[in-house]
């Protein structure tokens, strides 16, 4: 199982949110190269990164901060956030983005994350944010009457490198991952998952290492908190 360090970015600085709530947000380092750096050095093999301010604007908005994180780490760096349309897709992976997270618009617009997939195979991910079993869209902000469950069926058969499951209740408060959903979903669908939400300590890591279908697992407060050490995560996770 891969950990992904998580970088969210608001106003170009390393921030975590509660919730999902902007205005919830703690700052915990104003130099995201740096930070990238620090979890590369630890031993990350991925480094996972959301623009928050390209959530809700819908287009890339901490371009320079993206561009400093690829400058720092030779790692592979997923992103997502803002990312709407297939000239943004085609702009990050050319700047060096591994794997770009499609999220509101898997929902809005399935048709461009089969055409993404097609013209960059194992490049495009999927990001289903969810609310009360809901799909989230928009940074979160608008709750669609669609499960989580059906969205992720759409795009059993083209070619998503990963799906990234969120359960947004559990993001930022330290509360545990929802291990059940999480494998829930992996279990019925053949992308491979990754779990994202709640993630506090080396427990929470063992919970969801226990179900083999899960690919990896995102944390983010956690590590800058000091709750979980990034290198002996990646030892725990690899045993």
């Amino acid at each position: 199982m891969i950990l992904f360090p998580a970088i969210d970015l608001k106003d170009g600085a390393c921030v975590r949110l509660k919730l999902g709530l902007m205005e919830d947000a703690t700052v915990f380092n104003l130099d995201p190269g740096a930070q990238a750096k620090s979890f590369a050095d630890a031993g990350a093999e991925w480094i996972h990164v959301v623009d928050l301010n390209g959530a809700f604007a819908g287009k890339p908005v901490n371009a320079g901060a993206v561009d400093a994180i690829l400058r720092a780490v030779s790692v592979p760096v997923q992103l997502g956030g803002g990312i709407r349309d297939m000239a943004t897709i085609e702009r990050w992976l050319e700047q060096g983005i591994r794997r770009v997270i499609l999220g509101t618009v898997a929902l809005k617009d399935p048709q461009l994350v089969r055409d993404a997939c097609k013209r960059f195979p194992g490049r495009v991910a999927v990001g289903i944010d969810a609310k009360g079993g809901k799909v989230a869209v928009e940074g979160w902000a608008e709750t669609s009457d669609l499960g989580v469950l059906d969205l992720a069926r759409k795009f059993g058969d083209c070619g998503v490198a990963a799906l990234i499951y969120t359960d947004i209740d559990r993001d930022g408060v330290l509360a545990g991952p929802n291990v059940a959903a999480t494998a829930a979903l992996a279990d019925a669908i053949s992308i491979p998952v990754i779990a994202s939400g709640g993630v506090s300590s080396l427990d929470d890591l063992r919970a969801l290492k226990a179900h083999p279908k899960l690919e990896g697992v995102i944390s983010g407060r956690a590590i800058y908190d000091g709750r979980i050490d990034v290198a002996q995560a990646i030892r725990l996770l690899k045993e």
